[in-house]
């Protein structure tokens, strides 16, 4: 069992910053994705989109946050952070951090982010 405690989340105005982070209790592999994936408020109905992840060698960001989200990983801490600038309405969400470990994908309960202008 991998348990994920996600922090950081909250209410910022438009423009604004926030730094969410996740910690796993066991180890994750470095060559394992760690990242987070969203869901917009109001959208439980549809899938959760991926926003950024991370493993040795590799990064991903999906396009409408590249420039402003930046993630970062401890690998010896097993930590996952993910710095967000200029953040817009947009980016209203619940966040779920997640890790892949042992072929299962594992779920933070998620922390939400509130941007409003």
């Amino acid at each position: 069992q991998v348990q994920l405690v996600e922090s950081g989340g909250g209410s910022v105005q438009t423009g604004g910053s926030l730094t969410l982070s996740c910690s796993a209790s066991t180890n994750i592999q470095s060559n394992n994705f760690m990242g987070w994936f969203r869901q917009p408020q109001g959208s439980q109905g549809t899938q959760r989109e991926p926003v950024a992840s991370i493993r040795v060698g590799s990064t991903y960001y999906r396009d409408s946050v590249k420039g402003r989200f930046t993630i970062s990983r401890d690998y010896a801490q097993n930590v996952v952070s993910m710095q967000m600038d200029n953040l817009k309405s947009d980016d209203t969400a619940t966040y779920y951090c997640y890790a892949v470990e042992d072929g299962v994908d594992w779920w933070g309960q998620g922390t939400q982010v509130t941007v409003s202008s």
